[in-house]
């Protein structure tokens, strides 16, 4: 059965003219709901969650971006699949590689910048598939950095053969059939194209006692610990780049890299947008009338707030250097605090008759937000 791909922006929630900003900020959403830590054994949540991760990497890549509003997802048929535990990157020229029939080099190198025909059995080796993982970090981790170590399943050169593919003992010989250029020439129609070697598949190099271990690929499963830095002020969404860690290339082919998107959890007081951070503390009627200092959380503790007299709820305090250190400088963004000014919920009889005598001599004079709203909306109430 054929599965259709949901459009991405359709997956992301946003229009065709959205802008990086709109796509972050949709797709950040999104990933908090359908995370699989946030939803245990839910399989519909985890393949969500996947098609999200898919869709942000195309569209937060200019280039990936305008190939997928051109042609689609055709764009991306022939793209490296990706890990077991996320979608892989894709490149957009391999539909043109499919055209041309080249797998590891070839006509459509030639045309663009790549290896030719003449190179040596070194350069035609199959690189191996980029990996990605997507990883879930504090707000705490990504404001101050972080090292983390991660464990992948993916294809590792074989141990016994060391990546060559043949048993040990055994000779690995020039493809007869490409003459160790891991290509063949073929023609259609008025062209004359280059092919991946059906019978080498690309290496250059015939095997004639293949490795038992790999069964002559060069390469076995298995599972491999890698150690990462995060850097301070990391954003959610961004990738690191770990080289040559991903799958091993066919019979001592080079390596891929793996890929690390980073999510941020969401946070329970502090609320992200760029390198400044939100938050909002709840401060008692008296403080707010009569001004006093109040503290509020930072990243790295508490700090002392001053509140003037005579404050009004929703107000926004300013804390220089308090927010996300900006990534690559030395430079922090800020913390602003909104006040909720509290009302007591329970009055026994004397704080009643206090709060009565208080509102008597205050009057009207004494609440300039309170005359001005009725002197706006008089016509409403005449």
């Amino acid at each position: 059965m054929t599965v259709t791909k949901r459009d991405y922006y359709e997956v992301l929630g946003v229009s065709r003219s959205a802008t990086a900003e709109e796509i972050k900020r949709a797709y950040r959403k999104l990933a908090v709901q359908h995370h699989p830590d946030k939803n245990p054994g839910d399989h519909t949540a985890e393949e969500k969650f996947k098609e999200l991760g898919e869709a942000y990497d195309v569209l937060m890549d200019d280039n990936k971006r305008a190939a997928y509003d051109r042609m689609g997802h055709a764009a991306f048929a022939q793209g490296t699949a990706g890990p077991r535990g996320g979608g892989g990157f894709h490149d957009p020229f391999d539909i043109f590689r499919e055209v041309f029939g080249a797998g590891g080099g070839g006509v459509f190198e030639q045309f663009f910048g790549g290896g030719g025909m003449g190179g040596s059995q070194g350069e035609v080796r199959q690189r191996g598939s980029d990996l990605r993982y997507d990883l879930q970090i504090r707000l705490e981790e990504a404001a101050f950095g972080c090292e983390k170590e991660i464990e992948i399943e993916k294809l590792d050169a074989c141990q016994k053969c060391h990546g060559s593919g043949a048993e040990p003992g055994s000779k690995v010989t020039t493809c007869p059939t490409c003459h160790g250029r891991g290509q063949v020439i073929a023609s259609r129609g008025f062209f004359q194209v280059a092919q991946t070697c059906p019978r080498c598949r690309g290496t250059g190099q015939a095997v004639s006692n293949p490795c038992k271990a790999c069964g002559g690929e060069g390469r076995v499963e298995g599972r491999t610990r890698i150690k990462l830095k995060i850097p301070p002020g990391i954003d959610d969404g961004s990738r690191l780049r770990s080289s040559r860690n991903g799958e091993a290339g066919m019979r001592g082919g080079p390596p891929g890299d793996l890929y690390v998107v980073i999510h941020i959890q969401e946070h329970a007081v502090f609320e992200r947008e760029e390198d400044n951070l939100y938050c909002e503390v709840p401060v008692r009627f008296t403080t707010a009338a009569l001004g006093g200092e109040v503290n509020v959380p930072t990243l790295e503790g508490k700090a002392a707030l001053k509140i003037p007299a005579g404050t009004q709820s929703g107000t926004t305090f300013k804390l220089r250097g308090k927010g996300v250190p900006t990534l690559n400088t030395s430079q922090r963004g800020d913390l602003m605090v909104r006040v909720l000014v509290e009302v007591p919920s329970k009055l026994d009889s004397e704080q009643r008759r206090k709060l009565e005598e208080f509102a008597d001599l205050c009057g009207d004079e004494n609440t300039p937000l309170h005359k001005s709203f009725f002197e706006k909306a008089k016509e409403w109430f005449s």
